[in-house]
């Protein structure tokens, strides 16, 4: 009987060692359970298993372990209370008798002493691919006897046998009595690689792309992962993000590479080049093509190849192809042949793979190059970038092309023809950190033609723009390009479509209408469908982001059906934009539809970028609806994937910014914030960095720093100013104001919102609607008209319920409760509104907001009702008070920063934490919170 699952040993054990006489179910005769499995697939470890389950049993066992040095055989004990792992006792065989084989020698004194006995026992013969002939006889005839204590295990490398399918050799019989089992065990799939690669290196450390070349390198042998992953823990520095360069990097596991190159070494001279040949095509190929590439005639080749199995070098795929027995094995055997050698292969697989229909282009530029054939190399790999494009795989497009262009030596007229492919896909995909730097190499030779440098312009400009967040300087770029491609009428205008796009520079809101205009001129003049398109796109994205109503019939004309594959990555990045820019205004649930829609035709057009940039969109959109489990993971492994890509990452650390803030981590909130590379100061990202902007104010005044909230609020509101797009501060607004206010400067702070109100008219701006009120509030509570405030309070809160924006709504329902409690008026109903926000978000995971609100609470029920005296005795438990305070405190705030919070002194502060440190016993103002291990992510 074959199988595939391993759980049948266990089983079969199980059934093997039950004595029917106590009640169980075993046969009560022989058994035999043969293990085969390549190298590394856990057959030891099967073995080791099935010994402790005998041995927790009180079976006795004896294991016999095959080498190419001998055997080593674990004499059995008796069985007693022993623990399960301490049945093996291995004792090295005596000195090789000049009659018989260290194995034979020692092997039938071990059975002999479990035949005496007379009980069930096992016997586990691990590797008897490499048991001598005399080992391989014993073994064959007590399974002959199948004496009816027998229960025997082998294992054994099939591709290693002396008789290719026989594990015990030729003339082996089993008998009727013996009951026999065959267990293969096969590779891993790739949900197992993935859960293996992620219990060693962490699983926000390991992308997909990387998993996925993990399992296709290693075949899924569990060994070779496990020895990959051990090298990419050693090799990893610490950082939170690998990438499949780091796999390439860490290169052949050293137990697979002495385990290919010997077996590679023991063919004969005359067979090798076979496996020479697989190395150098690193891929499963026909037999053909192998004995082709290896230099061998037909007979040859089919003889040589026949051997290379046999020896375990090559196997054989489900297609009838052949390569190496694990693919990452062939490099490994790769750098051991010979460079003529080598380098004549490399020639012959050129011409081999030339033949096929279709030409595999990647491969085939691979072979030219190694084979020293520069032009057809060249040619090779346009054709190569091509075809990746055209299949969507741009990252692809992208690594080959920089990897040929950063040769110094590579003619000027192929870096003409290679470099606009090049920045093609790297707008379309996710980029590199090289592609910039050779791309503005390729810019600086001026002997390019104008046209040329234009389209290359046009990619790099976009590039800089959308995923370097070097917003100014990609606009520079784009408005040369428009110069340099007069004469492509068609990429001038994509060039004008892209400096329409308000979200990408910090020029004002008239500059971005301007182009928008001209490109619409253009587009229209030109005739060309995609031109068209691309104009269309960036239209509807434009008006959306600045909340002009027309966006959405501009939306609805965009071509969604069309069957051009360019059409279609223009029209899902419109989509996109709208659902970025539906976001920023408000519109939650339009922005959903939008973003899903824009996925899915990204998805079917290669747009790597769009889908990237979409997952941002997404987090933004969880964080404002308040869908916080888990958000804080995803954001950290978004930025991580981004870590090239500023732009990019620069959603999610808005979003961790946001919650870190929220959760009183403010040293967090303001590093993914604040910190480097968070709020550039070419201000590419407006919306962003005015969110920044609004909880970094926020934070100040909680410290009662007014001077630096005032500062950061000027700055803010003059970039939204010098911009022109008011619906995005929304974000920003109400702790502008609240700053302004603070400092006693009303006069300016109506100023602002009456500029707020009316860079609002004629948007359909949600959000901005909200915060404009929440302004308003504001203004009304700095001159004492409570009732007022409470009444514009209550309108923002309903406002953003509408969204929905929970966090949001809370927020401005605790401005309407304070306001009411200040007025005198219906303080039950008030401070019912309060619990309800304190309970609202405790579920948010927000614990910084609940302490404050909890504080102002106790600050109203102390003022109206006479304190009890003496202090209630909380013995070694935390007071409810001591509790809040250590909350904060394991979050990073500083005793200062607590008692802003809570309406406390400093010293006060102090005290609690010296006390909740001591009933605690803790030696870190970070190990404090009992809590804080629960609360959600």
């Amino acid at each position: 009987m074959d199988t595939r699952s391993d759980e049948a040993a266990d089983r079969w054990l199980e059934r093997t060692l039950s004595d029917p006489s106590a009640g169980g179910s075993g046969p009560g005769g022989p058994a035999l359970l043969l293990v085969e499995g390549a190298a590394g697939t856990g057959k030891t470890r099967l073995a080791t298993r099935l010994v402790e389950t005998a041995g927790g049993r009180s079976v006795r066992s004896v294991t016999v372990s095959f080498s190419s040095y001998g055997a080593t055989v674990g004499v059995p004990r008796p069985p007693g209370p022993k623990a399960p792992g301490d049945v093996r006792t291995p004792r090295t065989p005596p000195p090789a008798r000049a009659d018989a084989d260290p194995p034979a020698a020692d092997l039938p004194f071990a059975v002999d002493s479990l035949l005496e006995q007379g009980d069930r026992f096992l016997l586990v013969a691990e590797d008897v691919h490499r048991a001598d002939r005399a080992s391989l006889d014993l073994l064959r005839g007590l399974v002959e006897r199948a004496p009816a204590g027998l229960t025997a295990v082998v294992t054994y490398r099939p591709e290693e046998l002396r008789e290719p399918g026989l594990a015990l050799g030729k003339g082996a019989h089993f008998p009727a009595a013996l009951a026999v089992l065959r267990l293969r065990l096969g590779p891993l799939d790739a949900g197992q690689v993935r859960t293996l690669v992620a219990e060693g290196l962490g699983e926000s450390r390991c992308p997909t792309d990387l998993i996925m070349r993990l399992f296709e390198c290693s075949g899924g042998v569990p060994q070779v992962v496990a020895d990959v992953v051990a090298l990419l823990r050693e090799s990893g520095d610490g950082r939170e993000r690998l990438s499949v360069r780091d796999l390439e990097a860490v290169g052949v596991p050293p137990r697979l590479a002495e385990l290919a190159l010997g077996r590679t070494a023991a063919l004969r001279e005359r067979i090798r080049p076979v496996a020479w040949a697989a190395a150098v095509l690193d891929e499963p190929v026909e037999a053909e093509e192998l004995s082709a590439v290896a230099g061998l005639r037909r007979e040859e080749g089919t003889d040589a190849l026949v051997e290379a199995l046999r020896a375990g070098v090559l196997r054989e795929d489900g297609e009838g192809r052949y390569g190496f027995f694990v693919p990452m094995a062939a490099a490994a055997v790769y750098g051991q042949v010979p460079g003529p050698v080598r380098r004549e292969m490399h020639r012959r697989a050129a011409t081999a793979l030339g033949r096929r229909n279709p030409v595999p282009w990647v491969p085939l530029a691979r072979h030219r190059r190694h084979g020293g054939q520069v032009k057809a190399w060249l040619r090779a790999v346009e054709h190569a970038a091509l075809q990746c494009a055209a299949d969507g795989d741009h990252q692809a497009a992208i690594d080959l092309l920089e990897r040929t262009l950063s040769r110094p030596t590579v003619p000027l007229s192929a870096r003409a023809r290679l470099a606009p492919l090049l920045a093609h896909s790297a707008v379309l995909g996710l980029r590199s950190d090289q592609t910039v730097t050779v791309l503005r190499q390729i810019l600086d030779e001026q002997s390019l033609p104008a046209a040329v440098r234009g389209q290359i312009r046009l990619d790099l400009g976009l590039l800089l723009c959308n995923q370097a967040v070097a917003g100014m300087q990609g606009w520079l770029e784009l408005q040369q390009a428009v110069e340099e491609l007069e004469e492509r009428p068609l990429m001038a205008a994509r060039a004008m479509a892209a400096l329409a796009m308000p979200l990408l520079s910090t020029v004002p809101l008239e500059r971005n209408l301007y182009w928008l205009e001209r490109a619409e001129k253009a587009g229209a003049d030109s005739g060309d469908e995609e031109a068209a398109t691309a104009v269309a796109a960036n239209r509807a994205g434009t008006l959306m982001y600045i909340g002009d109503p027309s966006a959405w019939q501009v939306l609805e004309q965009l071509p969604r059906e069309t069957d051009d594959p360019a059409c279609r990555q223009h029209v899902a990045r419109g989509l996109c934009n709208a659902a970025d820019g539906a976001l920023w205004l408000g519109q939650l649930g339009p922005a959903r539809g939008l973003l899903a829609e824009g996925v899915e035709l990204a998805a079917r057009s290669g747009a790597s970028y769009v889908e990237q940039g979409a997952r941002g969109t997404l987090l933004l959109l969880d964080w404002a609806e308040g869908n916080w489990a888990e958000l804080t993971t995803r954001a950290r492994a978004f930025v991580a994937e981004a870590d090239t890509m500023p732009g990019q990452g620069v959603d999610g650390r808005t979003v961790l910014g946001l919650m870190a803030l929220s959760r009183g981590e403010w040293q967090q909130a303001t590093a993914w914030l604040a910190g480097e590379g968070s709020r550039e100061t070419n201000g590419s990202a407006v919306p962003h960095t005015a969110t920044a902007s609004g909880a970094l104010i926020r934070m100040a005044l909680v410290r009662d720093d007014v001077e630096s909230a005032v500062a950061e609020a000027s700055m803010a509101w003059d970039r939204i100013r010098d911009k022109g797009v008011w619906v995005w501060a929304a974000e920003l607004a109400p702790w502008a104001v609240d700053a302004t206010l603070r400092a006693g400067r009303r006069d300016t702070a109506r100023g602002m919102v009456l500029e707020y109100e009316v860079g609002l008219e004629g948007r359909q701006a949600p959000a901005s609607s909200a915060a404009l009120n929440w302004c308003r509030a504001l203004l009304a509570e700095a001159d004492g008209e409570h009732r007022e405030a409470a009444e514009l309070y209550r309108r923002a809160a309903i406002l953003y319920a509408g969204l929905p924006r929970p966090y949001a709504t809370v927020l401005a329902t605790e401005g309407a409760a304070r306001c009411r409690l200040a007025s005198g008026a219906d303080t039950v109903a008030a401070v019912g509104e309060l619990t309800s926000c304190v309970q609202q978000l405790t579920e948010l995971g927000a614990v910084w907001d609940a302490a404050r609100i909890r504080a102002e609470l106790r600050a109203h029920q102390g003022a109206d009702e006479q304190r009890p005296r003496g202090r209630p005795s909380y013995g070694d438990q935390l007071s409810p008070r001591e509790q809040e305070v250590a909350d904060l405190a394991a979050t990073g705030l500083t005793n200062r920063e607590i008692a802003a919070t809570l309406h406390l002194s400093p010293r006060t502060v102090e005290q609690h934490v010296a006390r909740a440190r001591r009933k605690l016993e803790s030696q870190s103002r970070q190990n404090l919170s009992r809590t804080r291990s629960q609360r959600p992510d």
